[in-house]
């Protein structure tokens, strides 16, 4: 008999637990979720007061059986899994699914996996905290309902297979409104004028001072006004104000402050920022990393001030205790720090270097003193003018935390110089006039989320919590309603008047402004889902009400509310805005009528096809058919014209012939292509489909072919033995399969019997030409079976459900809620 089984969540987190564990304790997995909410249903028996419906998943069957067979082993089963909403249910049902008991369970929580942690959680265990896995339920249930009465809606008014989620909805809204935003905005020109001087020392020496004119100038004319008043112009001293100043650290990281900065200082994605950041606490070497506190332990804080003196000294050191201002703070109770502070480095993958290490500075960097600063503004005055110049410096005094980290920001200001140290001066000096200019500049549109401010807005309208930042950005953007890009730039001209050796000269000059990097553009489906959404379902995508939902899981956390009834008062209001939608008109959302064709005097619009975005002329009630083109990447449904619609027509043209064969210029689902001798070759964006030569068609074709040639290595037809470059490198195929070939293995050198020998190696796999033969077969039998078992089930159902209509109600009822919930009584077991 085993005397205790540890069951966590992860493997990785098992292999790091079982290390500090002795031989009196196996720790196994349960791989995440045992069961979840059925796929076969709805999940959720509306009638029964929203009940969640739970299944074991397939892939999970075996596992249970491992996990229920060892449990009943053990003389102590230890929930070890995470401290969050989501652990607790994982801990939940493996309770109830497993059938553990109270007097053999114990639930444990630790926020870092370090030997210490994990003895002190055996030493005070407690139990399974119902409220918090209420609050889970409460989501996934929610979530649930939303998606599923929502998403048939979208199939029926736009597109088939579209889906809707509440958060998800929330953060597609911010980025088409930020991108309707930017559309309206319309940049102000004005000048911005610098003045250069010299100054002259007792010593015979010079200085140069640069100050900014403290307004801008509208327009050209005063720009030439003021640069010519400078000519005979006298400037003077007025002014010299010397302050301090201080910056302070940032705070230890959070969940959302980690995302935010591993993108703006390591360029990491917000799920890759996640999917690392587990790794590192699996691994030990960090604390939890889902978290909305900003505390810190008074073992790290102790811990950070010793190596702060070690690394800077004494007086570096300056202890701060953080208090975490999100109100219903709740996935953890310390910020994300290292396990172990006098660690700043660790082995692993580059990416878990650099992750880790950014997490150390930052939490050294929160116990370091102020970085101090000595700041002077210096005011110029001029003859003749009430206008006024001024120049600034900065000089650090002490770097403090500085000398370990700053943090970054996701702001885009206009590029202006580093501040500067000023040269020595004093009041009414008189300054030489060396050059002046007056440099056209423009208002800044509002910049586009990138996936850190994303997550930083949806932080500050309370909109999810720190485990739903990273799902809800990638889900967006799997289900295409946004994608993240780069975009080059466009050519401003701007205007630069220069006065220097009493000469004015001006110029015109070119910018290129725009360039965007990494950031989130909403799609054209993205972009109707949430107009129709947003007038069909105001309060699902209402900032204010998402962030109320959030608040009443909260409340269902702390036991202040019980979770039927916030989803009972939801569903009051929401199910009948989903039949009064269902029940509009079944014309489609969304489309755009762009005019009528010249030629044929029929209606040309824009709207959401199959395959996406497509421009038709003609509807289907006219005698000849609607005729179809797919946009180009760069059009849009909201902006195309009629000329530009009309333009897709001319695809799919003819550029001219190749080899005797003709070179097809078209448009399809994946963007333009060029088809010669039945193959296709993408077109590339610098090319533009309705203006590509015949050469360039020609150039791109034998580029594909030179590609193509380069693919094969070695051909073995005997073997049916094909040696390829794949996209991760060489590799070999045989009978339909693909096979590695080892790095230290030259794949021009190998040969059949060498690539059979792998074959061996690896394990031979079936042949899928051979099972494709087969399969017409096997689908006609499994059709019929499933017919057959279909048809027994449903007479089998049709007899229990004679047998049991006497049954009453409120049994039904009963047993519903004790398959579904953590009931007061299974509370008290728990």
């Amino acid at each position: 008999m085993q005397p205790n089984l540890v069951i966590v969540e992860s493997p990785a987190k098992a292999k790091t637990i079982e290390k500090f564990l002795g031989k009196d304790y196996k720790v196994m997995s349960s791989f995440g979720h045992i069961r979840d909410l059925s796929k076969k249903d709805f999940g959720v028996d509306i009638a029964h007061n929203f009940q969640p419906i739970y299944e074991i998943t397939p892939d999970k069957t075996k596992l249970v059986h491992e996990l229920k067979a060892n449990a009943q082993k053990a003389g102590m089963v230890w929930l070890a899994s995470d401290e969050d909403r989501e652990g607790e249910a994982i801990a939940w049902h493996l309770y109830d699914v497993l059938g553990l008991e109270k007097n053999q369970t114990k639930r444990i929580v630790f926020h870092e996996i370090t030997k210490e942690a994990i003895l002190s959680a055996i030493k005070h265990p407690r139990d399974i905290d119902a409220n918090l896995v209420n609050a889970q339920q409460a989501r996934r249930v929610l979530d649930r309902i939303v998606g599923f009465e929502l998403s048939p809606v979208l199939w029926r008014k736009i597109k088939p297979s579209l889906s809707a989620g509440r958060v998800q909805s929330v953060a597609v809204r911010l980025i088409v409104e930020k991108e309707r935003e930017i559309e309206r905005f319309k940049a102000e020109a004005s000048y911005k004028v610098v003045v250069s001087f010299l100054l002259n020392h007792t010593d015979g020496g010079q200085s140069t001072i640069k100050a900014d004119l403290t307004h801008r100038l509208a327009t050209k004319e005063e720009a030439l006004a003021f640069l010519e008043s400078c000519r005979n112009a006298t400037f003077k001293i007025e002014d010299i104000v010397t302050k301090p100043s201080k910056k302070t650290p940032a705070p230890p990281f959070t969940t959302s402050t980690l995302q935010q900065e591993a993108s703006r200082k390591l360029g990491f994605s917000v799920s890759q920022t996640m999917m690392i950041a587990q790794r590192l606490y699996e691994s030990g070497k960090i604390t939890y990393m889902r978290t909305d506190s900003v505390n810190l332990s008074s073992l790290a804080i102790n811990t950070s001030k010793a190596e702060i003196e070690s690394i800077a000294g004494t007086n570096y050191i300056k202890i701060r205790h953080y208090q975490t201002k999100t109100k219903g703070a709740q996935e953890a109770h310390e910020a994300i720090r290292p396990t172990y502070m006098n660690v700043p480095k660790i082995d692993g993958t580059a990416q878990e270097k650099r992750l880790y290490e950014l997490i150390w500075k930052r939490t050294i960097a929160s116990q370091m003193a102020d970085a101090e600063f000595e700041k002077t503004s210096v005011v110029i005055s001029m003859s003749g003018t009430k206008d006024k110049l001024e120049a600034t410096g900065e000089v650090l005094t002490f770097d403090g935390f500085l000398k370990v980290y700053l943090e970054s920001n996701d702001d885009e200001p206009e590029a202006e110089e580093n501040s500067k140290m000023l040269p020595s001066i004093s009041l009414n000096d008189t300054l030489k006039l060396e050059s002046a200019s007056a440099t056209e500049r423009f208002t800044q549109r509002p910049p586009r989320y990138t996936e850190a401010s994303l997550v930083r807005k949806l932080e500050e309208l309370g909109i999810g919590r720190p485990s739903t930042y990273a799902p809800t950005i990638s889900t967006i953007q799997q289900r295409g309603y946004v994608v993240k890009e780069d975009r080059e730039g466009q050519a401003r001209i701007y205007s630069c008047i220069k006065l220097e050796k009493n000469q004015l000269d001006e110029q015109t000059l070119t910018e290129t402004i725009g360039t965007e990097k990494a950031k989130l553009f909403p799609t054209d489906i993205g972009i109707v889902v949430n107009d129709f959404l947003l007038d069909s379902f105001p309060d699902i995508l209402d900032f204010n009400f998402t962030a109320s939902v959030e608040k009443q899981f909260d409340q269902i956390a702390e036991g202040d509310v019980e979770w039927e009834n916030v989803i009972s008062e939801f569903y009051k209001t929401f199910h009948p805005s989903v039949e009064q939608a269902s029940a509009w008109s079944k014309q489609k959302v969304g489309e755009r009528i762009l005019g009528n064709d010249p030629k044929t005097g029929r209606v040309v619009s824009a709207r959401i096809g199959r395959f996406g975005p497509v421009v038709q002329i003609g509807v289907a009630d006219d005698e000849e058919k609607p005729l179809f083109a797919s946009l180009l990447k760069s059009q849009r449904l909201e902006t195309i014209t009629l000329d530009e619609a009309l333009d897709l027509f001319k695809l799919p043209r003819t550029a001219g012939e190749y080899e005797d064969k003709t070179v097809t210029i078209g448009i399809g689902r994946f963007g333009p292509y060029i088809r010669h001798d039945s193959k296709f070759i993408s077109i590339p964006k610098t090319f533009d489909p309705m203006e590509i030569s015949l050469e360039s068609c020609i150039e791109l074709i034998e580029n594909k072919r030179q590609v193509e040639k380069n693919k094969i290595i070695k051909t073995f037809d005997a073997e049916g033995i094909q040696i390829l470059n794949g996209r991760y490198g060489p590799y070999f195929t045989k009978d339909g399969n693909n096979y590695r070939i080892p790095k230290a293995v030259a794949p021009d050198t190998l040969t059949p019997e060498a690539c059979l020998k792998l074959v061996q190696e690896q394990g031979e796999k079936p042949s899928k030409k051979a099972s494709r033969k087969g399969a017409g077969t096997s689908k006609t039998a499994l059709t019929k079976a499933a017919a057959a078992k279909k048809a027994a089930t449903s007479k089998k159902a049709s007899t229990t459900k004679k047998a049991t209509a006497a049954k009453k109600a409120p049994a039904k009822k009963a047993a519903a809620v004790k398959t579904a919930k953590p009931t007061s009584s299974s509370k008290k077991k728990a």
